[in-house]
């Protein structure tokens, strides 16, 4: 097992490069099987979850190729082979081979994917996308098999504008016969970019980054080489860190209109901001505002960034409220947020936040990813000596996090035990 060690009460400053978007990333690997010729993947981030997909490739016998920040993924000699356990509960996002091997063999078997557990993450309306096009889903206690003779195009609601299903359904439709039109479809950037990927492919998708994408399926698609957007997500959190603890941080290769939401409520709260094309410049302040935030998905403000944002609003002057729309059990770092001395009560899917208030080193748990993150933010900003248990959750979505913070002059050590 491994934990982190911060030492906290420190000045950041410096750049902090953002690496690819793992929520795209987890999606292209699995995209990449659809064609039976190389895909090329560029500004691939060092994360678990990478290596988790990687291992899934192999278990297909799929050639994979990997060197610095790129991944080399060709098929040709590929394997429709079940999914086993043991790969699929190493991460949630696993379940994007289902969409592939649907679209591509129309039969996937697979176990139930794992993750972060944040609250019910049911896979209904990827099910339902799949039953739409064609396939019969049949469930053997935790193993899913979905299969079709042939896949056809469909109009398809989505009751919630799922980034998952939207993802899985464009997988299986680019190679079904004829149009498939999904409505009320997520908006976030990792879906265009997954769309892009496959058009650049071959594919014929249009629509994303809408609330209507629309595919008409092809027979083949080809080779391709695609470059896997910046992380909003990791760059939203060290925006976060910068506002705690930065002094002139910069945070660079950043799309801002990525985390509009984010960069809106910092400003709001009185964060010194310096907002370029590609990166944004952070400083702490001695003073901000309350604010109130509530999730929502894209454009709105992010869930994943909930937990770290919680944080900052621990050092604002007054009563902030959080209100999570997305997963109910988005508050787990709370508790350890009151270990560390804030002031907070949780109502129904509400947080408020009395502040601000000085946060002191304790032990504490990454629960999740991004709670994991929400501690490392506490833990830079607490006086003293934090101590995050379950830190495997961290690695798996923030690429060489502990070199990053080490590099702008946070104390940082990641332990073996």
């Amino acid at each position: 097992m491994k934990i982190m060690e911060i030492e906290g009460a420190r000045e950041l400053s410096g750049t902090i490069r953002i690496s690819g978007a793992k929520n795209a990333t987890v999606a292209l690997i699995p995209a990449a099987i659809l064609t039976d010729e190389e895909a090329t993947i560029c500004n691939i981030p060092e994360i678990t979850d990478t290596d988790a997909l990687c291992d899934i490739l192999e278990a297909l016998n799929v050639e994979v190729k990997r060197a610095s920040e790129s991944i080399i993924i060709n098929p040709k000699n590929m394997k429709n082979i079940e999914i086993e356990e043991q790969y699929s509960k190493k991460l949630r996002a696993s379940y994007y081979f289902m969409g592939a091997l649907l679209g591509k063999y129309h039969k996937a078997s697979m176990y139930f994917p794992g993750g972060c557990s944040i609250g019910a993450r049911p896979i209904d309306l990827h099910l339902k996308g799949f039953e739409s096009l064609g396939a019969t889903v049949t469930n053997e206690g935790n193993k899913y098999i979905v299969e079709a003779e042939e896949l056809h195009g469909a109009n398809i609601y989505l009751d919630i504008a799922s980034v998952g299903a939207t993802i899985n359904i464009m997988l299986a439709a680019v190679r079904a016969k004829g149009r498939t039109v999904i409505d009320n479809a997520a908006k976030e950037p990792e879906i265009v970019n997954v769309a892009t990927f496959l058009n650049n492919m071959g594919a014929k998708i249009s629509g994303a980054g809408t609330s209507t994408i629309k595919i008409d399926g092809v027979d083949h698609l080809h080779k391709c080489f695609h470059e896997v957007i910046p992380d909003r997500i990791e760059a939203g959190t060290y925006i976060i860190i910068g506002a705690l603890c930065g002094n002139m941080l910069k945070i660079d290769n950043v799309i801002p209109d990525h985390i509009d939401a984010l960069l809106s409520k910092l400003e709001e709260m009185g964060v010194e901001l310096e907002i370029g094309a590609d990166y944004v410049i952070v400083s702490k302040k001695d003073k901000y505002k309350a604010t109130d935030i509530k999730t929502a998905v894209f454009p709105g403000f992010a869930t994943d960034l909930q937990q770290p944002f919680t944080v900052l609003q621990t050092q604002a002057t007054g009563k902030s409220k959080t209100t999570e729309t997305i997963w109910e059990n988005r508050f787990m770092h709370i508790s350890y947020l009151r270990e560390l001395g804030a002031d907070i009560t949780v109502k129904n899917q509400t947080a408020t936040i009395i502040g601000p208030t000085k946060l002191k080193g304790a032990e504490v748990v990454a629960t999740d990813l991004r709670a994991g993150a929400a501690m490392v933010a506490a833990g830079l900003t607490a006086e003293g000596k934090t101590t995050i248990t379950n830190v495997e959750h961290i690695l798996r979505g923030y690429e060489q996090i502990v070199e990053k913070l080490t590099n702008v002059g946070a104390k940082i050590n990641l332990k073996e035990i």
